[in-house]
């Protein structure tokens, strides 16, 4: 029988929430600072280099890091040798990766500037995967503070570049050699950790443990693939089919929205070895978890959208300054992918610990390409406000599909019910909003939280049963 703590559960829940608060703050002054003083072009060049080695970065890991917390969160003996192993294998991948982004940036003939800023990105990616295996060992311990500590740190030290290098007035090359220097940085304080925490690593090669761990991988490593290219193929194409300036308005506003993304990953990264674990041994408490953070996620998206919707010229200017005035109408549009992104992260989440990864990757697939239709339909005559639909559109396909794919091996969720009531909570909060939109930003913001919460409050919208199940102190299942 393997012991649940719900104690150690909400501790590192409560940890990724703080870390990803903390760390995300940083990270939005980094992504204002930076697109204010490189301005809508260059900010695309930056966001393009960004989104191009995203999907080949995949190729570093190809899903091996969500197969090592999985599989080690089962068995803590087994940490060593997958690690062993990968590190290898990421290796020999890494250095396929460098060749084959080389040969598509000669392939595409992109300007010189943008070639060296993407060489650059690459290298960054290389030591974030690294990190990212260093992590997988840290979740599956349990050991959230570890990874809390390395997103603070990646953050600050990002901030401070991006600082030094306004002062320095320095160009946008200068701004990615900032992403490989820190990224370094916290692979070597990962490496720390580790070796100081958990184990000392030796050079082992078990080849049939490679194949293995390819092919229990690649599922894992295929569905990110495809979400990576959902996710960022538009950016490409913006840049491909339009220009710079078209990618810079367009990141703007959907930076933005990675940054809000840190609460369903903070939530889902802290449950999926819990929920691997239940898996073996508790059905039942694998559905109540299920169930709650669903709900948790629709509480907290369906009032972002809202209230970014109805604020999103004062967040736009506010943020960038009036020089990205144009973003307004993509952030109106991209800020309603956060539900189904939301979501989506726990329903990917219990697909992959319950070891229907496969069926998760083919969900992904149909979503890219459904993306990548949208986007060649849509960019070309409405631009980066083509895009955003694109990008909406594909999120709810790839969410409802995700939600009727779990029903086939859990319960149902009455999802109308917990859709509606957060909705429902929401219309005194936009009311006030519309209202007193032209007070202060911050008053006007705070208070509609407070509205919103004391109206789902009123409502019922979480019940005794549902905070029993988050506040338990219980030990075990």
């Amino acid at each position: 029988m393997i012991n649940i703590s719900v104690k150690k559960i909400i501790k590192n829940i409560g940890l990724m929430m703080i870390s990803n608060v903390v760390s995300r703050m940083f990270l939005f002054f980094f992504i204002m600072y930076t697109a204010r003083y490189l301005g809508a072009e260059n900010f695309g060049v930056l966001s393009f280099a960004i989104a191009f080695t995203g999907i080949f970065g995949v190729f570093c890991d190809i899903g091996m890091n969500t197969l090592t917390t999985r599989e080690v969160a089962r068995n803590e003996s087994l940490a060593l040798k997958y690690f062993e192993n990968i590190t290898l294998i990421k290796v020999i991948f890494s250095i396929a990766m460098v060749v084959i982004i080389v040969l598509a940036l000669k392939v595409l003939t992109i300007p010189k500037q943008t070639f060296v800023v993407v060489l650059i990105i690459t290298l960054s990616i290389i030591f974030s995967s690294f990190t990212g295996l260093f992590n997988s060992i840290f979740q599956a311990a349990e050991k959230m503070e570890y990874i809390s500590v390395g997103q603070i740190l990646n953050s600050i030290f990002m901030l401070i570049g991006a600082l030094f290098a306004i002062k320095q007035k320095l160009d946008v090359v200068s701004f990615a050699y900032i992403y490989v220097i820190v990224n370094g940085i916290i692979l070597a304080y990962s490496s720390v950790i580790c070796f100081k925490k958990f184990f000392i690593p030796r050079i082992r090669i078990d080849l049939k443990f490679w194949t293995y761990v390819i092919r229990s991988a690649l599922p894992f490593g295929l569905s990110s693939l495809f979400i990576i290219i959902y996710f960022q193929i538009d950016s490409i194409m913006l840049a491909l089919m339009k220009d710079n300036s078209a990618v810079g308005f367009y990141s703007a506003a959907y930076k933005l929205l990675t940054v809000l993304i840190f609460i369903p990953s903070a939530v889902t990264s802290s449950l999926y070895p819990v929920f691997s674990k239940l898996h073996l041994t508790s059905k039942n408490s694998l559905i109540r978890y299920y169930k709650v953070s669903l709900k948790l996620m629709l509480i907290i998206s369906i009032p972002i959208s809202i209230g970014t919707t109805l604020l999103a010229e004062e967040i736009i200017t506010w943020i960038y300054g009036n020089s990205y005035i144009q973003s307004v109408y993509a952030l109106k549009i991209l800020i309603w992918a956060t539900i189904p992104i939301f979501t989506g992260h726990v329903f990917g989440t219990i697909l992959n610990s319950i070891n229907k990864q496969a069926s998760h990757t083919k969900i992904t697939i149909w979503g890219t390409i459904v993306n990548l239709v949208l986007n060649f339909i849509l960019i070309p005559k409405f631009s980066y406000i083509g895009a955003g639909v694109a990008t909406v559109i594909t999120e709810m396909m790839v969410q409802t599909l995700l939600y009727y794919n779990i029903c086939k091996y859990l319960s149902k969720v009455e999802m109308k019910k917990m859709v509606l009531i957060p909705f429902i909570s929401a219309i005194p909060m936009s009311l006030f909003i519309l209202y007193f939109k032209n007070s202060n930003l911050y008053a006007l913001v705070f208070t509609s939280i407070i509205i919103y919460f004391t109206c789902l409050y009123i409502m019922k919208g979480i019940t005794k049963d549902e905070v029993k199940i988050i506040t338990s102190l219980k030990s075990s299942y």
